[in-house]
């Protein structure tokens, strides 16, 4: 049988492993013959991966920490791990979200791939129409380092609640993935970023909180009228990395069972109100922008 995938032997990353997107990511590719490492908060317990490290992903030390114990060679990265804000707050969700994915990929990633790498980062449905808002995201997207990213961060309002911090955080990691796909393009390393909808993981109470309310969740699921599997948000992602894949690059994959096509069309309405929120984060960067002028 011809191994289409082409995963056998890959040396692949999973962060966020221990549930949810991540646990089922690092499950397919454990029986697609890849060699994984999962790096996340809790252990991550899968029979068949390489090793379980464990790392808060919101805090740059931890995460130094957890590479020094990654191979040399990565051929795969997926960056699933994440915060809703529900139960964090700006900063950290901010971090965990978005700063860490920046960090591993220039400090790591950028230095351990080589020619046919796949880097797939995992946004969200939030993180839909970063276009509009390159000029705010920005400043925080292209900082230098860490260090220099949190600081651009803190001049901009830290808007209460943290779950601002998760979807400005979404936008700025999809415009982050579309810039490298450009760069490490240059170098034939592919990146591609994938915006799972509402799914039934370990923090769907946390959304639903955010969504006002289960059956305005429940109204983000398109066509299904149902939540996704882990499974079925894993699969996109999987795809995106393996050799199947291997003309595609700085794509955004929207996997909402037609949400946003039925929206587009005028066939529904954002009960999540994301294009509002997303106003709101606009207006307030904006202004940030003109006091530190």
């Amino acid at each position: 049988m011809q191994d289409y995938f082409g995963y056998s032997g890959k040396v692949c990353v999973v962060t966020g492993s221990s549930n949810g997107m991540g646990l089922a990511t690092a499950k397919m590719l454990v029986d697609l013959g890849a060699t994984v490492y999962c790096v996340s908060r809790s252990d991550t317990k899968i029979e068949g991966i390489e090793k379980s490290i464990r790392c808060n992903l919101s805090d740059k030390v931890s995460i130094d920490e957890a590479f020094a114990q990654l191979p040399e060679h990565i051929d795969c990265f997926f960056g699933v791990a994440g915060l809703s804000g529900s139960k964090t707050d700006y900063l950290t969700t901010f971090n965990c979200d978005f700063t860490a994915n920046k960090y591993i990929t220039l400090e790591y990633l950028e230095k351990r791939m080589t020619e046919g790498g796949a880097i797939t980062y995992v946004t969200s449905t939030a993180g839909m129409f970063w276009q509009k808002y390159k000029k705010e995201q920005s400043p925080v997207v292209y900082a230098e380092g860490w260090d220099a990213t949190v600081a651009a961060l803190g001049k901009l309002p830290q808007i209460a609640p943290a779950n601002f911090a998760y979807i400005f955080a979404k936008r700025c990691l999809s415009q982050f993935a579309a810039e490298k796909a450009y760069e490490l393009g240059k170098r034939g390393i592919r990146v591609n970023n994938v915006m799972p909808g509402s799914t039934d993981t370990g923090m769907k109470d946390e959304f639903q909180k955010m969504a006002g309310g289960e059956d305005n969740l429940l109204a983000q699921t398109g066509v299904a009228h149902r939540l996704a599997k882990p499974e079925e948000m894993a699969g996109p992602i999987v795809f995106l990395g393996s050799a199947m894949a291997s003309f595609t690059s700085g794509v955004d994959i929207c996997i909402d069972a037609g949400c946003n096509a039925m929206e587009q069309m005028g066939h529904k309405k954002n009960q999540m109100n994301i294009p509002a929120t997303n106003t709101l984060i606009l207006k307030i960067a904006q202004k940030a922008m003109q006091k530190n002028k």
